[in-house]
């Protein structure tokens, strides 16, 4: 890769790390103060900080992963470096799409309305139902980081013993990376699960609201709206994080130092950077703690150079 490009790789993946830390530390400071200063959390909040530090700790992988392309990617090929650099990018990514996946459950329970008694009892054990989704999630990621290990050993003991060749092995080990990343489709099946009860349960809101002449703009189908828009945002950042995640995963094995491997790691940010932000956009809270800091910014401008913002 051109000196040129690779400053400006650096450059592009600085920026959009520093993006993403800015959102997610604001995240997790705003929640943490509330709180230290209530003395008690919600399971929402409870949500919220986990993604923050999930997401903090995935873009630190990725600006390493950016660092060590920029400016020497042959240092993935030494496997005491490239072995921790994937576990911790399995562990953090994991834990950011169960995270997500939870937090589009508890819009769910949270909102939706269903007379069904299953649905009933869900509701009413929802603090309950997410912690068991994560203990769930935390056991897939125990197997999945086995089974990487597993994989990652009998590669290179078959390297060692001659019985592959280096590019057979990057072959196999590309298809076992894929294999393993199937077991995303289940966080993904439950988010769009959830997506499409938000708007079942947003439909049969809105007719029983005509049947009894009601104007359908009323804070319940405003809250069924903005939910879904929330869910549906995960959703497509997560889908497009996974092709992305895929399409990453075969390019580093097969054109390392090519140019285009190195940009694509750039749209790996999106997702951790664009959903904090998001989060801050839809949750009032958040939103209202953003708006005075900005507006605190904009009046310490202001004293510093009066002329500046006029």
């Amino acid at each position: 890769m051109f000196p040129g490009l690779s400053i400006v790789f650096l450059i592009l993946s600085g920026v959009e790390f520093l993006i993403g830390i800015l959102g997610n530390v604001f995240i997790g400071l705003v929640l943490c103060s509330e709180c230290v200063k209530n003395q008690k959390t919600s399971l929402f909040d409870f949500i919220l900080t986990g993604l923050a530090i999930s997401r903090i700790s995935q873009l630190l992988v990725f600006f390493v992963e950016s660092l060590i392309m920029g400016l020497d990617p042959q240092v993935f090929a030494i496997l005491k470096l490239a072995k921790p650099i994937t576990l911790l990018w399995r562990i953090s990514n994991h834990l950011t799409t169960w995270l997500v996946t939870c937090l589009s459950i508890f819009y769910l329970l949270k909102i939706a309305h269903f007379s069904h008694s299953l649905f009933f009892w869900l509701k009413c054990r929802m603090n309950r139902v997410i912690l068991v989704i994560l203990a769930f999630s935390l056991v897939f990621l125990i197997l999945d980081i086995l089974l990487l290990e597993t994989f990652n050993d009998l590669f290179w003991n078959l390297i060692n013993e001659g019985n592959w060749t280096l590019v057979e092995s990057k072959t196999h080990y590309i298809k076992s990376e894929s294999l393993l990343s199937f077991s995303y489709f289940i966080p993904i099946f439950l988010s769009l699960l959830s997506l499409l009860f938000l708007f079942r349960s947003l439909v049969k809101h809105t007719r029983n609201l005509q049947l009894n002449f009601v104007g359908s703009r009323d804070f319940s189908t405003k809250v069924h709206k903005r939910a879904m828009i929330m869910v549906t945002s995960f959703l497509l950042l997560i889908m497009v994080n996974f092709l992305f995640i895929q399409l990453a995963n075969w390019m580093f094995h097969r054109f390392l130092d090519n140019k285009f491997t190195k940009f694509i790691l750039l749209a790996l940010y999106v997702f951790p950077s664009g959903h904090s932000f998001m989060l801050i956009l839809g949750n009032s809270q958040l939103r209202q703690k953003a708006l005075k800091v900005l507006k605190h910014l904009k009046n310490s401008l202001k004293r510093q150079n009066p002329l500046a913002l006029q």
